[in-house]
C-alpha cells in the first residue's frame, strides 16, 4: 500500500496539539469525574479530547478505522488502516492535577504500527516515530540508554486496574526488581513510560493488563529509538498480549529473569 506516512504523522500531531489545548482548558476545572471501574476514571477532558481526535482524523481520512479508548472501534470502509487512540493516558494523574499524562495516537497498516505520537500537554514534550525513520523528542533524534547493568538501571512500572485481584505476583515482581535495580518509579502513564525508555531516562519498563491504546504509540517510539520490546517470556510483543517488557536491549535478559516467578 502506497501511504504517505508523514502526512499521517502530521495529521496525528495536529490532532494531539488541539487535544492538548482542550485538556489544558479543563485543568483544575473538572465538574465530572466518572468511574469505569473501582479505580478507572474518565473525565470530560477524556471525552472532549477523543471527539477532537476522531473528527480531525476523519476530516482527512474518512475511510480509516479508529480504535479509541472511550468509544471503542469506529468501523469504516477500510479496516486495513487503523488509528489507535488514547485521548488522555494518565487520567487519574490529570484528575489530581499531577502533570504526568499524555495524548497517545498511533497508526497501523494491516495491524503493523507505522506511526506513533505521544504529547504531554503540560510539559510540551512531543515524542514521535515513523517506522524505519527513528524516533524524536521535539524534533531531535532520541536513543535508548547505553547502561548494561540492571544494578545501575532505573526502572518504571505501573499497576493494572485489577491490582487487588493479582496483588501477590505484582508485589513479588516489584520486590525483586527493587532489589535488583537502582530504583523504580511509578508515573501513571504507560505511553510516557515507553517514551522515557526511548529517550534514555529509564532503562526498563514492565506492566501487565494494558490495552492497545496504552502501548501502541509508545511501542513504536521505543522500538525506533533502539528498545527491545517483548512479553515477560521474551516472545515478541503484540497489542493483544497481557504483558509488556521494554528495555534498552542491554538489560533485557537480566530484567526478564528478574520478572520470572
Amino acid at each position: 500500500m502506497d501511504m504517505d506516512l508523514n502526512l499521517i504523522k502530521n495529521t496525528g500531531i495536529g490532532a494531539a496539539y488541539k487535544s492538548a489545548d482542550i485538556i489544558n482548558s479543563f485543568s483544575g476545572k473538572l465538574t465530572s469525574v466518572k468511574k469505569k471501574g473501582p479505580i478507572d476514571l474518565v473525565t470530560e477532558a477524556d471525552l472532549a479530547s477523543e471527539k477532537n481526535i476522531i473528527e480531525t482524523i476523519h476530516s482527512r481520512f474518512p475511510e480509516h478505522e479508529i480504535l479509541a479508548e472511550e468509544s471503542g472501534l469506529n468501523k469504516t470502509g477500510d479496516s486495513t488502516c487503523q488509528w489507535i487512540v488514547d485521548p488522555l493516558d494518565g487520567t487519574t494523574n490529570f484528575a489530581h492535577q499531577i502533570p504526568i499524562f499524555a495524548v497517545s495516537i498511533a497508526f497501523a497498516v494491516n495491524n503493523e504500527i507505522k506511526v506513533g505520537i505521544v504529547l504531554n500537554p503540560v510539559s510540551g514534550e512531543l515524542f514521535t516515530a515513523v517506522r524505519g525513520q527513528g524516533a524524536t523528542l521535539n524534533g531531535k533524534k532520541i536513543t535508548v540508554s547505553k547502561e548494561k547493568r540492571l544494578s545501575e538501571s532505573l526502572l518504571v512500572t505501573g499497576f493494572p486496574y485489577d491490582v487487588k485481584q493479582m496483588m501477590y505476583p505484582l508485589m513479588l515482581r516489584f520486590k525483586r526488581c527493587i532489589a535488583a535495580s537502582r530504583g523504580i518509579r511509578r508515573l501513571g502513564s504507560a505511553a510516557l513510560d515507553l517514551c522515557f525508555v526511548a529517550c534514555g531516562r529509564f532503562e526498563g519498563f514492565w506492566e501487565e493488563n494494558l490495552k492497545p491504546w496504552d502501548t501502541a504509540a509508545g511501542w513504536i517510539i521505543a522500538e525506533e529509538a533502539g528498545a527491545r520490546i517483548t512479553d515477560f517470556s521474551g516472545a515478541p510483543y503484540t497489542l493483544d498480549k497481557k504483558e509488556i517488557l521494554a528495555t534498552n536491549c542491554h538489560i533485557h535478559n537480566e530484567l526478564k529473569l528478574t520478572l520470572e516467578i
